[in-house]
C-alpha cells in the first residue's frame, strides 16, 4: 500500500497529528491489509468490521488498543479515502483506568544504572529526570538545555504546547560527559540514520531491556518513568500545582492522582485498626 500509506501520512501531517499517532494509525491499516491480503481500499465497511470484532474476540486485544485500532481506521476511509459514510459500529466500552504501578527510587536507580550503552543510560535518565513523555523525549534537540536557567524546553507537547521542565544538576553533568564522548547534533538522542532523532519504537526497547535486566517486574511502558517523576516529587513535598505545570497537564484533576499514589500521603492516614482500644489476648 505504498500510495496510499503516503497519502495517508501526507493527510496526517497536514492536520498536525504526532509522530508516535501517524506511527500507531498507518500501523493499524497496515495490520488490516495484511488479515485479508487485499489492499485496504478494496475492502467493504463489513470486513472492516468483522477484523475489529476478530481483534476483540479472537486476539483479545486491550481495549486502548482496539480504540487505537478503530480511530486509524476511521481517518484512512473517512478522511484519505474519503468515503464519509464509512463507521464503524463497534462497541466501544469505557476502558478500565487502573492506578499504575509506582517505581520505588532503588527500582529507579537500578534501571538507570542498567544500559551499558551511554546514550541510552542518558535518555532513561532523561524521561525520569525531567518528567517526559516518550514522544517529547526523543524529540529533545541539544539546543533545548539551558544550563543558565536549569531548565529544558519541551516544544510542541501534547496538545501542541510548549513548556519548561527541570534540568537536574546531576543530569546536566551527565549529559556534559555525554557530549565530550558523542557530540549528537541536532538531536540530544540521534538515530543510527542520519539527521533523525531515536525512534519511539527504540526508546520503548531500551526501556524494555533495562527492566529485565534490572530485574524489575512492576507493569507499565518507559512512562512509567514519568509516573514516578511527578510521585517523587509529590513525596518530596513539592506542591501540585508546580508538578502541574512541570508535567504539561491543562488540569489539575489529571495530575491529582498523583496524590492518591504517594507513600508519604499514604503513610499519614492510620489503619482504623490501629485506632481501636488494645484487644486483650
Amino acid at each position: 500500500m505504498g500510495e496510499l500509506r503516503d497519502r495517508m501520512d501526507q493527510d496526517m501531517v497536514v492536520r498536525g497529528l504526532a509522530e508516535s499517532t501517524r506511527e500507531s494509525y498507518l500501523a493499524a491499516v497496515t495490520g488490516l491489509a495484511k488479515f485479508y491480503r487485499r489492499s485496504p481500499d478494496r475492502l467493504t465497511q463489513r470486513e472492516v468490521q468483522a477484523y475489529l470484532v476478530h481483534l476483540a474476540e479472537e486476539r483479545q486485544l486491550a481495549w486502548n488498543t482496539r480504540s487505537l485500532v478503530t480511530n486509524g481506521l476511521r481517518f484512512f476511509y473517512r478522511t484519505t479515502l474519503g468515503r464519509r459514510e464509512m463507521d464503524f459500529a463497534i462497541p466501544r466500552p469505557k476502558a478500565p483506568a487502573p492506578l499504575p504501578e509506582i517505581l520505588s527510587q532503588e527500582e529507579v536507580a537500578r534501571l538507570l544504572a542498567s544500559p551499558p550503552n551511554l546514550k541510552h543510560r542518558l535518555l532513561l535518565m532523561t524521561a525520569y529526570a525531567a518528567g517526559l513523555r516518550v514522544s517529547e523525549l526523543v524529540a529533545l534537540r541539544v539546543t533545548a538545555i539551558d544550563s543558565d536557567r536549569m531548565t529544558i524546553r519541551v516544544e510542541q507537547g501534547k496538545g501542541g504546547q510548549d513548556r519548561y521542565t527541570l534540568l537536574s544538576p546531576r543530569l546536566l553533568a551527565e549529559l556534559r560527559a555525554y557530549w565530550r564522548h558523542q557530540r549528537p547534533w541536532p538531536w540530544l538522542f540521534p538515530s543510527q540514520r542520519a539527521g533523525r532523532p531515536v525512534s519511539i519504537s527504540c526508546a520503548q526497547r531500551v526501556w524494555g531491556r533495562a527492566k529485565r535486566d534490572a530485574g524489575v517486574t512492576k507493569r507499565g511502558g518507559i512512562h512509567a518513568l514519568r509516573h514516578a517523576f511527578a510521585t517523587h516529587l509529590l513525596e518530596a513535598g513539592t506542591d501540585l500545582h508546580t508538578i502541574q505545570r512541570l508535567l504539561g497537564h491543562r488540569h489539575l484533576g489529571t495530575t491529582m492522582v498523583y496524590f492518591h499514589l504517594a507513600r508519604k500521603t499514604l503513610a499519614e492516614n492510620p489503619s482504623p485498626l490501629d485506632l481501636l482500644p488494645q484487644i486483650p489476648g
